[in-house]
């Protein structure tokens, strides 16, 4: 209970942000198509000009550019996306020139963000939801959002099906004093979204920033890493292809090269959407990989000969390892792309519960404030000292755990430091005032039916 009291209150506001900027993030990718429609999307003529047409016409928009990777058009209706490097760009950042693949006629260019392809809009709500726009150190309110969202969860969990009370714990009561209607609708709430919650932490934190590298190390030490395809070439003869090199090595591929290198990656089952990134240096080949979403997932990559055109290497989505798959799968649900609309309006719909449970956790402390006394006095927390209580083992086993997921977690290991800290100064405070040891504080806490005030 003291628990959940000291995070429900200190965290909630990270909480809040969290799902705001989490609610607006599902809706990203409609008003990402409404807003650039004109240079995403054209009329579809039912012929397409190769890609080798489609990639000169989009270096005369980007001479100056370093071309790194192509997208051709995923379907009827959608433009093909060339990708360049240009100085002044941002970390993952890259502008992408559209071009219609009919007629080879550029439709716009804007830049584009991470695996994803986000434009500029998406890429705002991304960093709102990751960092509220204030870089390296804003990661830090997601990471303690994310940290505490699973531990306040269950132990919410557990208060409401082993609490005190009478009534569904499935269904909200409409009835009865306001606090008991406020729990109601948080308690049912809660447990019905009980599980995306815990998805929504677990997945969060793959991104943060301490635990993050945490999980990245623990899956490297597991051999759980996303399997990638060799880009070396042996045949010291591909080290010499008819492309041109830039100072450092860049290497940029002849046109004719990439609709060799589509044509290859077809012929190997690559069915979906697909990215094809230039060869890195000389001496190594095209990465052709498949960027599809949706489910039924699709990644496969091929390694394909730059000169002959032939597949060297190649990685099948059927042969990631579990783990490796488990990555991918939540990293597109949290996105919400991995069932399209229903995988949106699942995001928005736990989104919108978190925030709601937020105001009504507030609204239930300010209503158990107390009423007499110093007005600026909040509701109390659960009754001090019953931790005394618990068997000495027990005690023993829950601080090795707390140190464990602590280490692991390091926001939420620090702040649940601090909680303990400001518990103990709360107490020695009473104990100081009251002029009794600190154990004796031992207010009862109201039954849930009550809607008694403490004071």
């Amino acid at each position: 209970m003291r628990l959940h009291f000291y995070a429900g209150i200190l965290v909630g506001p990270f909480l809040l942000l969290t799902a705001l900027t989490g609610f607006l993030y599902a809706l990203a990718p409609q008003l990402e198509n409404a807003l650039y429609r004109d240079t995403m999307f054209v009329e579809s003529s039912g012929t397409t000009v190769p890609v080798s047409q489609q990639v000169t016409a989009a270096r005369e928009r980007q001479p100056e550019g370093t071309l790194v990777a192509v997208r051709p058009a995923a379907g009827p209706g959608d433009t093909t996306r060339v990708l360049f490097d240009v100085p002044g760009l941002g970390e993952s950042e890259r502008l992408a020139v559209f071009v219609n693949p009919g007629n080879a006629a550029v439709t716009g260019e804007l830049v584009a963000y991470g695996s994803s392809g986000a434009l500029p809009f998406r890429t705002w709500l991304s960093h709102l939801h990751r960092s509220m726009h204030l870089g390296e150190p804003g990661r830090i309110y997601s990471e303690l959002a994310a940290s505490w969202l699973w531990l306040v969860a269950l132990a919410g969990l557990v208060l409401w099906w082993t609490g005190r009370r009478t009534g569904s714990r499935w269904r909200v009561e409409r009835s009865g004093s306001a606090r008991r209607r406020t729990l109601s609708w948080h308690g049912v709430l809660g447990t019905w979204v009980i599980l995306g919650m815990l998805f929504l932490s677990a997945t969060g934190l793959t991104w943060s920033r301490f635990a993050g590298e945490n999980v990245s190390e623990l899956r490297a030490s597991l051999d759980w890493k996303t399997p990638t395809v060799s880009t070396a070439l042996t045949d010291a003869d591909h080290a010499g292809h008819e492309g041109h090199t830039f100072p450092g090595g860049d290497v940029d591929p002849a046109a004719e090269e990439w609709d060799q290198t589509l044509q290859s990656a077809r012929s190997a089952q690559l069915d979906g959407p697909v990215e094809i990134a230039a060869p890195k240096k000389a001496g190594t080949s095209f990465v052709v990989q498949e960027i599809g979403k949706a489910w039924p997932t699709q990644a496969d990559a091929v390694a394909v000969d730059p000169m002959s055109g032939k597949v060297v290497d190649v990685v099948r989505f059927a042969d990631y390892p579990i783990a490796a798959k488990l990555s991918r799968w939540g990293i597109d649900a949290h996105m919400g792309m991995l069932f399209g609309l229903v995988n949106q309006a699942l995001l928005l719909i736990v989104a919108g519960t978190i925030v709601a449970m937020v105001i009504w956790g507030y609204r239930m402390w300010w209503l158990r404030r107390p009423t007499r006394g110093h007005v600026l006095r909040f509701g109390r927390p659960a009754r001090r000292g019953a931790w005394r209580e618990i068997p000495v083992l027990a005690v023993v086993a829950l601080l090795a755990l707390a140190v464990g997921v602590g280490l692991f977690l390091p926001l939420l290991g620090i702040s649940l430091a601090a909680f303990v800290v400001i518990d103990l100064l709360i107490g020695f405070y009473r104990w100081r005032k009251a002029g009794a040891p600190p154990q004796e504080d031992a207010a009862v806490e109201p039954a849930e039916e009550s809607d008694e005030l403490l004071v």
